[in-house]
């Protein structure tokens, strides 16, 4: 086998680094609450696909609306107060 071959295969053993059975339920626990809030919402007869879809949306604007809630969104450009741009 050659050197190069050898090195890369080192390498990917080496990232290779499987989940234990505590770190999957932990993140099983912090998943499924979430995922069930979801699909309760979603019409009838959708599929986990869909939900999933929809879920990912869900969180990503859940995150902006932390980030608008905590005030790090704003004012950009021309919005932004005399003050802002004095400081």
């Amino acid at each position: 086998m050659s050197r190069l071959k050898q090195t890369y295969l080192k390498k990917i053993m080496k990232e290779y680094d499987p989940l234990t059975v505590e770190e999957v339920n932990e993140a099983a626990k912090e998943f499924f609450p979430m995922f069930d809030i979801v699909h309760r919402m979603m019409p009838e007869n959708c599929e986990v696909e869909d939900t999933l879809k929809v879920m990912e949306t869900v969180c990503n604007m859940a995150q902006k609306r932390r980030d608008y809630d905590k005030g790090d969104v704003g004012p950009f450009g021309f919005n932004k107060s005399k003050d802002d741009i004095n400081t």
